[in-house]
């Protein structure tokens, strides 16, 4: 047997795999994808429209001299195996290694792995198949379809309002944003009050009036109910019972980016840089191998191998009343793969055991997968819970108590998941039936508008609608602002006022392109390609006939934005000096551009307030578009680190979070901390 060649996308990957397998194989890195498509022909989409959407592929910049050795390579072995990732982008990949290497169907193998272990990879190997076509179509068909809408629109934006692109999908995260924003300026506030009853160890609210729902809307029908009321509250019905409380399923690539930003405060691209190390594989000192198998998936499946080593594993360490059972879920129409959950390789491979062999964060993140996944294969948590009900001339008060009985799965993800007890006194045991209040308090409430959201709202949302694919939404999260159409302050997505200028165009002359059930519609059509059930390019020749035209009457027809006059002129002709905004700001320069070229150089002094916690840039104060002032990095884009409240420089002595000016206080801005 002659030497093998294996190729990867990534060099640390092939690093890994090479020291699993024997001398007969070369293990080697593509460094990712190798072709793109060409910026030739019609609109620069590098697609023939008139012949099927035929490609047109050429070498990434750099590239070529990787294509040239990996052709060298496999002239010198007597077969390739092209081992890219186990979803389509990575089934396209090996299909572009194919063409551009000029492999024959009896010279390549394609090998599929879910997780890079030693008995797996040699497992893979020994079941290879060919390239699905199927796969190939719909990731191309995506890539064409984002080409042809992004680069038409990105056009149309940048010459009509001076936006710097759109796109299918980001678009469409984008309108979600906006809409948000403006469902937050539409919302009047309603005032509510609530009466509650205080006794000596637990405390009642009014919940109904005869029986029925009852609203409070003023404090003056507060003080009628409270004339009403004596403090001698008679218990009507005290209910107990037993319930279950479930773990959750194992991470897929949208929970599992929800949860490090929720439970670690990692953003949903530093999460899969963290998790993409996981997976290719760490040096334990005796071996290297992956700790977790493939991030990019949404199917909660997982192996009946690791299930059974797993339920030994809850056996022997926590007892059989711990066993759990695997869980089902409806069968989602667009979970595109075959893969499993996100998930550690080795049950065993403990997070406290592997602890000196990474850095802080990817302990923390391998912990929450590993507890994760664990926890979703043991036994229920119970609780007992009580409700009372008391009643006070006709008004029933209720309040509610729980007790953990069984901690179940909270066994091992309690860090992550809290199960507050809530003990009442044993109202069956009084001698008498009424109770004595020590006091009756009537509280005033406003009703709060719809929460910004967040990084991991906004892919929970995302998720649900059938927008994106779990490559797509860390990708879409980084876009919004480095195009400077949402700003991340407090964790919470906050539209630009271009933001909200490319939403409204777009939805002017594409809302019925530029919504998510088209986009969602999209994405199963894409997905009905990788299954063989449409034919790829129909797909777009339907999308084009009804798309061209509406960009070319958008061109003809969309007002265009007229540059903001700054009230001086051009010192070099006269004509008026505008503000224009390029890649790297706002900057002022004359209106009669191409023909002056005029640009002023008007550095404005910035204040420097304190050096910037998550970079080495410094905190500076900024307004948003409706004048409001709030502090942010003045790296932005590349640090999006931003407070509404003045830092004073001092960090907090629980947390080590900044400390802020709030009210005249000095608090923390991530904790309850308050000097």
């Amino acid at each position: 047997m002659g030497k093998k060649l294996v190729i990867v996308e990534s060099p640390s990957k092939s690093k890994t795999i090479e020291k699993y397998l024997g001398s007969n194989y070369k293990v080697v890195s593509s460094k990712g994808h190798i072709r793109d498509l060409s910026t030739s022909g019609k609109y620069g989409f590098g697609v023939d429209i008139e012949n099927k959407f035929s490609p047109t592929y050429e070498p990434i910049k750099g590239k070529k001299k990787i294509i040239d050795e990996l052709k060298k390579e496999a002239k010198k072995c007597d077969f390739v195996y092209l081992a890219t990732d186990p979803d389509r982008e990575g089934e396209a990949i090996s299909w572009h290694l194919k063409d551009a290497m000029g492999l024959k169907d009896d010279e390549y193998e394609r090998v599929v792995f879910n997780e890079i272990t030693k008995d797996v990879i040699k497992e893979a190997l020994n079941n290879t198949r060919k390239i699905d076509d199927n796969l190939v179509k719909s990731q191309e068909a995506r890539r064409i379809l984002d080409r042809i809408i992004g680069f038409r629109l990105s056009k149309l934006m940048q010459s009509k309002t001076g936006g710097k692109s759109a796109g299918r999908v980001q678009s469409v995260a984008l309108k979600l944003i906006v809409d948000r924003e403006r469902e937050i300026e539409a919302f009047k506030e309603e005032e509510y009050w609530t009466i509650k009853a205080l006794f000596n160890d637990f405390e009642a609210t009014l919940d109904k009036y005869n029986y029925k729902d009852i609203k409070i809307n003023n404090e003056l029908e507060a003080d009628e109910i409270l004339s009403k009321l004596s403090k001698a509250f008679k218990i009507e019905d005290v209910s107990k019972k037993s319930r279950k409380k479930k773990s959750k399923f194992p991470f897929i690539t949208s929970t599992l980016q929800q949860e490090a930003s929720n439970k670690l405060n990692f953003s949903a691209k530093k999460t899969m840089t963290l998790a993409q190390k996981l997976y290719e594989g760490i040096d334990l000192g005796a071996e290297t191998t992956g700790l977790i198998t493939y991030m990019r998936t949404d199917s909660t499946r997982l192996s009946e191998e690791f299930v059974k080593n797993a339920f030994a594993y809850i056996k022997l360490h926590y007892g059989e009343e711990y066993l759990g059972y695997v869980k089902k879920g409806k069968k989602k129409e667009n979970v595109q793969d075959a893969h499993e959950a996100i998930r550690p390789t080795n049950i065993s491979r403990h997070p406290d055991t592997v602890k000196q062999y990474l850095s802080n964060d990817e302990y923390k993140l391998y912990s929450l997968i590993y507890y994760r996944a664990l926890a979703s294969l043991m036994a229920d948590a119970k609780v007992n819970q009580t409700t009372v009900l008391l009643d006070n001339n006709n008004y029933q008060f209720k309040t509610t108590g729980q007790t953990l009985v069984f901690d179940g799965y909270l066994k091992v993800y309690s860090e992550y998941e809290k199960s507050e007890d809530k003990e009442l006194p044993p109202f069956d045991k009084y001698n008498s039936n009424v109770l004595i209040a020590t006091d009756l308090l009537k509280e005033q409430h406003f009703t709060k508008p719809p929460a910004r959201y967040s990084e991991a709202k906004l892919i929970e949302e995302m998720e649900s609608l059938g927008i994106g694919r779990p490559s797509t939404y860390a990708k879409t999260m980084e876009t919004l602002t480095e195009r400077d159409y949402a700003k991340l302050i407090e964790k919470r997505f906050h539209p630009t006022e271009m933001g909200i200028e490319i939403t409204d165009r777009l939805q002017e002359f594409f809302s019925n392109l530029i919504n998510v059930k088209y986009t969602a519609n999209m994405e199963t059509a894409l997905d009905n390609i990788a299954l063989g059930k449409k034919v790829w390019y129909e797909l777009l020749e339907k999308f084009y006939k009804e798309f061209e035209p509406m960009v070319k009457y958008a061109f003809d027809n969309m007002e265009k934005k007229e540059a903001v006059r700054t009230g001086e002129d051009c010192p070099e002709c006269g004509n008026p000096l505008v503000i224009r905004k390029s890649r790297y700001g706002e900057f002022v320069s004359c209106s009669n551009y191409p023909k002056c070229k005029y640009i002023k150089n008007d550095k404005k002094e910035v204040v420097e307030i304190v050096d910037c916690p998550n970079c080495d840039g410094k905190i500076v104060e900024k307004r948003t578009r409706k004048g409001k002032i709030f502090y942010g990095c003045n790296n932005y884009p590349k640090c999006d680190f931003a407070l509404w409240d003045k830092p004073t420089g001092n960090k907090c002595p629980t947390c080590n979070h900044l400390l802020v000016e709030k009210k005249n206080k000095i608090k923390c801005s991530s904790c309850d901390f308050e000097e």
